[in-house]
């Protein structure tokens, strides 16, 4: 499977991408997906950089980046105290950086909305971030379960969303809201922007509802859906409790092989995306 992805990655050769990790419903897997699939791909590779942008600082801890060592962070990139580059650390995956957060976030977005361009601060940060020629290959941005200023600063900054959902019904009935979000932001904010995927998360084929909801959202999306789904895996849940990606806790686990096929199918869907802007 390394031997596939890592061809697969040596064809597409991606420039600066940013893409939003978002759902503004909580539990299905946006933090744990941003850090496994940004794992993978560092695996074979790719530069790739992490963007907390959520509050509760989920994607820090999971990567083992305790609250003392959160210096600066996205609140202060959001608030132009500084910049990307000077917020970046490094984490113990080879290629793998991130962006960090804290609680301090949360004061962010009222700060910002009396200000100008509060929808683009996050865009403005990476054009000055990109300007420094920093080697990166993929931004993933791990968003709040909210659809907040700093989710529509995530999607303004962006080149696409992949959205993480469970198969259940409410997870299914907030995905048109999410959805809806995007077209505004494309129709308004970022003409760009566009869907990478729809994964499909703490897949269980034991349950019929699982199969159904799997069935209306393949009906709906068609080929907007991944073929790989992430499966229930408790190595996959304990793995943040050390600080550390599944991937990386345990590479063998049903959960960590479906994110490396992830990691595959996304690339795939970059190398088409080049050949089709050729």
């Amino acid at each position: 499977m390394w031997r596939q992805i890592e061809k697969i990655a040596a064809d597409v050769k991606p420039k600066f991408r940013v893409l939003v990790i978002a759902n503004q419903k909580g539990g299905v897997g946006k933090t744990t997906t941003a850090i496994n699939l940004g794992t993978a791909l560092a695996a074979v590779g790719e530069r790739v950089l992490i963007m907390d942008l959520d509050p509760q600082g989920n994607a820090s801890t999971g990567l083992g980046l305790s609250r003392q060592e959160r210096k600066i962070t996205t609140y202060e990139v959001l608030t132009d105290a500084a910049t990307i580059a000077e917020a970046i650390v490094a984490t113990k995956i080879p290629g793998l950086s991130l962006v960090p957060s804290t609680r301090d976030l949360s004061g962010a977005e009222p700060e910002l909305m009396s200000q100008p361009r509060r929808n683009f601060r996050l865009r403005d940060a990476f054009e000055a971030f990109a300007a420094t020629d920093p080697g990166i290959t993929y931004v993933l941005i791990d968003c709040p379960p909210a659809l907040t200023l700093l989710t529509i600063n995530a999607m303004v900054a962006a080149d696409a969303v992949v959205v993480p959902l469970v198969c259940e019904f409410f997870p299914l009935e907030g995905l048109s809201q999410l959805v809806s979000t995007i077209e505004l932001v494309r129709g308004g904010l970022n003409p760009k922007l566009a869907i990478q995927g729809v994964v499909l998360t703490m897949f269980d084929k034991r349950n019929t509802l699982t199969e159904q909801v799997a069935a209306d959202v393949r009906a709906h999306f068609g080929d907007k859906v991944y073929q790989t789904v992430i499966p229930r895996n408790v190595r996959v849940s304990e793995a943040p409790s050390h600080g550390l990606p599944a991937l990386i806790y345990d590479v063998k686990c049903p959960g960590s092989q479906a994110y490396i096929k992830l990691a595959a199918e996304l690339i795939q869907r970059e190398r088409q995306l080049n050949h089709m802007a050729a």
